[in-house]
């Protein structure tokens, strides 16, 4: 069993253009279906129970589409106020939902990893927080981080050095100690991450599988062709 898993799926999606004018991004329909249920799919083959959604834009249809349970995960909402929260804002919001240990993802990211070894991980580093890391090189988005022996060292994505080659995958996990390494009136989850790695609180999961997202129209064709090819069979809610 997973701690209680942290959507944020909040965002405007203005990168995706007209596509996201009517529909949140997280109801896109990919691969034949809303691409939030390829995600909570996946999450529930992990032995995910219990996800936290935080909307802002079009949350109640979010709500209304997916409803309180689906893949046999039980669903709770947490909406952003009418001005929106920002990423850590969202997360603040939604913490009597959450308890004192949770982790946290995009709603436009399909994560390929090991997700139970990465909270045994996490629990046994004694860490307030976890990032999990890929080593990107460059690849698939600008690497952002500085990772080594089960540690994120450095995680900045405004200054870039040489010796970032590993990249933020998209899963991380807060205890509320975290919380407390940053100001509470900050709305953003990397400044959280990157105090926590400048203070070496960030346990760090290598992934070794790429990432999709659908947040770029680039992206979204991508995460398009490998569900077709690979997504999960459909089981019901």
């Amino acid at each position: 069993m997973l701690p209680t898993i942290c959507i944020l799926a909040g965002g405007l999606g203005q990168r995706l253009g007209e596509r996201t004018a009517r529909t949140p991004k997280p109801l896109i329909d990919v691969a034949g279906e809303p691409f939030l249920f390829h995600q909570l799919r996946l999450l529930a083959q992990h032995g995910a129970e219990r996800v936290v959604l935080c909307v802002g834009y079009l949350g109640e249809m979010i709500e209304e589409r997916v409803g309180r349970a689906r893949c046999g995960i039980t669903i709770d909402y947490s909406y952003d106020s009418p001005h929106l929260d920002g990423t850590l804002g969202a997360i603040r919001r939604a913490l009597p939902l959450l308890g004192d240990r949770f982790l946290v993802l995009y709603g436009d990211t399909y994560l390929r990893l090991d997700y139970r070894a990465a909270v045994a991980g996490w629990i046994t580093s004694n860490a307030p927080a976890l990032m999990t890391v890929l080593r990107n090189e460059g690849r698939w988005d600008t690497s952002n981080v500085v990772y080594s022996d089960h540690r994120v060292l450095v995680y900045d994505k405004q200054r870039l050095t040489p010796k970032m080659q590993w990249i933020d995958y998209g899963l991380g996990g807060l205890t509320n100690e975290a919380l407390h390494a940053v100001d509470e009136r900050e709305r953003d989850l990397a400044v959280l991450y990157q105090r926590l790695a400048e203070t070496c609180s960030l346990y760090g999961f290598l992934a070794t599988e790429r990432f999709y997202e659908i947040g770029t129209p680039t992206g979204l064709a991508e995460t398009e062709a490998f569900l077709r090819a690979n997504a999960l069979p459909r089981r019901r809610r």
